[in-house]
């Protein structure tokens, strides 16, 4: 079986240094890194008196990992403002937490090298759990400045209506 049926002359997997992060409809600006997207069933065994000396097993609950997010330090709010809306210390009491729009769906799409969009995962019902405004900062270092978001979720499932677009092909001028 082919592993690319659009484009059958194609060999290699797709690489993991394109892509992009949506929410609220838009792309957020400079992420550099996302975590796995990965997920775990628990195993349940059982077994009846009569039944042999082996135990059954059937599955159990499922467990959505945290995504981690990175990007370097800039002006851009969005990281922060997404974490304060779980957590915002000095906005007064009774305000702290905005129970009404922490959670957000996110998008993932991942691209080929020729910038066409070849996957996307939608991630439901996120929340930020982590956020790391500044690394630790070091004179003697020779880095750029990384912050986190750490989210929770309650599942994803890849986008079906994104398929194998029709990279293009080039020819040399003659």
């Amino acid at each position: 079986m082919a592993q690319f049926s659009v484009n059958a002359s194609r060999f290699d997997p797709y690489k993991n240094f394109k892509f992009r992060v949506k929410w609220d409809g838009r792309y957020v600006a400079g992420i550099s890194k996302v975590g796995m997207l990965k997920r775990s069933t628990e195993t349940v065994e059982h077994r009846e008196g009569g039944d042999p000396s082996t135990v059954r097993k059937s599955p159990g609950q499922t467990k959505y990992e945290p995504i981690t997010l990175e990007r370097g330090v800039t002006h851009d709010t969005e990281f922060e403002k997404w974490a304060n809306k779980v957590w915002n210390l000095g906005s007064g009491l009774g305000s702290e937490v905005s129970l009404a729009d922490f959670r957000k769906d996110i998008i993932i799409e991942v691209y080929n090298e020729a910038g066409q969009v070849v996957l996307a995962y939608k991630v439901y019902r996120c929340w930020a759990s982590e956020y790391q405004a500044l690394p630790e900062l070091d004179a003697s270092a020779n880095a750029v400045a990384i912050q986190t978001l750490t989210l929770q979720n309650e599942g994803w499932e890849r986008d079906y209506d994104v398929t194998e677009p029709s990279e293009p092909t080039f020819t040399e001028p003659e």
